[in-house]
């Protein structure tokens, strides 16, 4: 599963202790499937730090989710469990932590859920009233890394990587949209071309190129007007 984390910054090599206490599932790395979720993150955290924000990728292996050398959690969703795991991880009473799991996966108490879970622990909001309030929320998600051991399951991939699946993903679409070519012809001429073989080897840097040049690169090896 690739998943993604926003910060300010890019993540290069996971810190824990650089984490703050009092989160959703404790202290942690934070990531999500959802790449939208992170680039809104990514532009928070950046505005706050006067950067334009980073959304940094990862290669997580689901397995550690059957791996008995792992101990952890999953939500399904909002949840009484999940509303009392939050809480107890939320409350700032409590500095030490309140788990002692390895990985947790659920949706986030963003900020008008945390809003909520404030107004319970100052006892302005009953538990049935707050998990009945959360049916009108999104599916949001989050998979927090709480170990060091954890961190063995998750591996940055390279932005060389990812910028060459980004030039992919552009130039097989604008192949469909611009030339009525099919996606699966669209794909097998991307990807058994010559432009393709030199866009991924990592040597020749055409990865730091705009997809447009590589499209055009491609155009003329296939004679595409």
């Amino acid at each position: 599963m690739i998943v993604y984390h926003g910060s300010y910054r890019e993540i290069v090599e996971i810190d824990l202790s650089k984490t703050v206490p009092n989160k959703d599932f404790g202290r942690g790395f934070y990531t999500t499937k959802n790449r939208e979720q992170a680039e809104t993150w990514a532009r928070r955290r950046g505005e706050h730090h006067g950067t334009l924000g980073f959304v940094s990728e990862f290669d997580f292996n689901e397995n550690a989710f059957l791996d008995v050398n792992y101990k952890t959690l999953r939500f399904s969703g909002y949840t009484e469990e999940w509303f009392d795991f939050v809480v107890s991880n939320r409350n700032r009473k409590i500095a030490l932590p309140v788990h002692d799991y390895d990985i947790v996966e659920g949706p986030i108490a963003d900020d008008d859920v945390f809003a909520r879970v404030d107004e319970y622990l100052n006892g302005k909001l009953t538990k049935k009233n707050f998990l009945a309030d959360l049916a009108q929320f999104p599916n949001s998600h989050q998979i927090c890394f709480c170990t060091v051991k954890s961190l063995h399951s998750i591996e940055r991939v390279k932005q060389a990587l990812y910028d060459i699946k980004k030039i992919g993903i552009l130039v097989v679409d604008n192949l469909i949209a611009n030339h009525n070519i099919s996606e699966v012809d669209s794909e097998d001429m991307y990807f058994t071309s010559d432009t393709y073989a030199k866009l991924s080897d990592e040597n020749t840097k055409l990865y730091e190129k705009s997809w447009h040049e590589i499209y055009d690169m491609l155009k003329k090896e296939k004679g595409i007007k």
